[in-house]
Parts: structure tokens; sequence; C-alpha cells
């Protein structure tokens, strides 16, 4: 869905999402040079529920949904919405933190393993 363009999209995106199920993916590839690297591919399923008219204007005018994909935030007050999260929860909120952490760790080079380590 991508992020909104202005409040009035970001109402559009919620009301088209509530009461239902939708899937977040995120692909993140690690590679050095002309090597091809390695990537990963995380998918994740977020169940909405339903939202009224008055909600969705509450959210929106929080200005949180402004900057958000699908126009919500879910370690954010769009928490409040949200049924179930199927997968990498950190996926939904931007990055798959587990599946980087797997690309830096089996990485042929010692030093993005410790990387991985330090920096997640």
């Amino acid at each position: 869905m991508g992020k909104p363009r202005g409040d009035a999209d970001a109402a559009r995106m919620l009301a088209q999402i509530a009461g239902k199920e939708h899937c977040v993916v995120t692909a993140v590839r690690l590679r050095r040079g002309s090597d091809p690297g390695s990537e990963i591919v995380e998918e994740s399923r977020v169940r909405i529920a339903p939202i009224s008219e008055e909600e969705i204007r509450w959210y929106v005018a929080t200005g949180e949904p402004r900057d958000k994909a699908g126009a919500y935030a879910v370690q954010g007050r769009g928490a409040r919405f949200i049924e179930a999260v199927a997968g990498s929860y950190s996926n939904v909120m931007g990055l798959p933190a587990r599946g980087v952490y797997r690309l830096l760790r089996d990485a042929p080079e010692p030093a993005l393993a410790l990387l991985g380590l330090s920096s997640l």
C-alpha cells in the first residue's frame, strides 16, 4: 500500500484494511562488491479489527498514520486496531530483525557475524 499521500489518503487506506487481513512483505539482501550475496523475504499477516469512521477520524487526527506504510503503526496507537500478527512483528514495524540477524550471522565474513551480535 505504501505511505499515504495525506490525511484523506490515510483515512481511505484504513477504511480499506479495516476488518480484513493483509500481508506485509519485506525483502532484504546482504551483499558486498560483485558477490550476489544472500537475501531473505519475510512475510507477515496482519488482521485488523473493524474500525468505525469515528475511530478512523480520531486516529488520522493523531498524525501517526502520515508516514506509515498502510497508514498504521503496529507499535504505536495503531496497535489498538490489530487483532493478530502471524509471522514477524518486527517486519510489520519495518525491518525483520530476526531475518537480518540470520543474514549477518551466516555471512562468510566473521566481522559481519560480530556486527549482527552487537547491533541487533
